[in-house]
C-alpha cells in the first residue's frame, strides 16, 4: 500500500473517520507542516473546522530524523524511550530545545496570521499528521491538547509503525490508522510523492479553511 501524496492520504484517511462526519463538536487539528494537507482533506470530508497544533521534534545531533523527544505549545515536553540511544549532554539538549522552541513560536505566528486558536474545551479533537514513526511528536501533541479539557482526543494518521500506535494509544482516547506496515522504516516510504510541505502551502490551506 502506498499513497499518491498527502492529499490522497487525507482523503483515504477521512473514510476511516466517517463516524465523526457532520458533528458540530468535532475540531480537526493539524500538526504542521506535513500534517496540514492531510488534515485539510479530513476536515473538508467531515465538515469540521481546521486549526493547527504546533509541535516540534527534538532530533539527535547529527541524526535529526531520530526523535529523542518533542515539544508543543504550552510548555509541553515529551522524551521518547530512545533518548539514551546516543549520548547527549544536558547543555546540548537545552540548546536543541531552545532552537526548536524559537521555530515553534515562529510557526505559530505565521500560520495563525492573527487568528486566535479555536476553542478546544469540550470538543472531540482529531489530531492529524502524515504518519508516525516513533510517536514522540504526536505524544507531545496529545499531552498539549489534553490541557484544554477536550471531550475526546482521536489521533488519525494514514500510516504508522506498530510501536508508535501503541505508544500514542496509551495517551489518546482512540487511534485511527488504516495502515501499519510490519517493516515500517520511515513515513516517506509509503508515499509516492513525499515532497516537503512549504509554509506557503500551509498558509493557503489554513486561510482557505478559515
Amino acid at each position: 500500500m502506498q499513497y499518491k501524496d498527502r492529499r490522497d492520504a487525507g482523503r483515504r484517511l477521512a473514510g476511516a473517520l466517517d463516524a465523526w462526519r457532520g458533528r458540530s463538536d468535532v475540531l480537526v487539528l493539524a500538526l504542521p507542516r506535513g500534517g496540514v494537507p492531510v488534515a485539510w482533506e479530513v476536515a473538508h470530508a467531515l465538515g469540521a473546522p481546521l486549526d493547527v497544533l504546533v509541535v516540534r521534534k527534538l532530533g539527535f545531533p547529527g541524526q535529526e530524523e531520530f526523535a529523542m523527544g518533542a515539544i508543543a505549545s504550552g510548555g509541553i515536553r515529551v522524551m521518547s524511550e530512545t533518548e539514551g540511544a546516543w549520548p547527549v549532554s544536558e547543555r546540548q539538549l537545552e540548546a536543541i530545545v531552545a532552537r526548536e522552541q524559537a521555530e515553534l513560536e515562529r510557526r505559530e505566528r505565521r500560520y495563525r496570521a492573527g487568528r486566535p486558536p479555536l476553542e478546544m474545551a469540550g470538543r472531540v479533537l482529531i489530531l492529524v499528521d502524515d504518519g508516525l514513526a516513533t510517536g514522540a511528536t504526536m505524544s507531545a501533541a496529545v499531552k498539549a491538547a489534553r490541557t484544554a479539557n477536550p471531550a475526546r482526543i482521536v489521533v488519525a494518521v494514514p500510516v504508522a509503525s506498530v510501536e508508535a500506535v501503541q505508544s500514542v494509544g496509551a495517551l489518546a482516547d482512540e487511534v485511527v490508522c488504516p495502515f501499519t506496515p510490519e517493516h515500517f522504516r520511515a513515513v516517506g516510504l509509503w508515499y509516492a510523492d513525499f515532497a516537503q510541505t512549504s509554509d506557503e502551502e500551509v498558509d493557503r490551506l489554513l486561510s482557505g479553511s478559515a
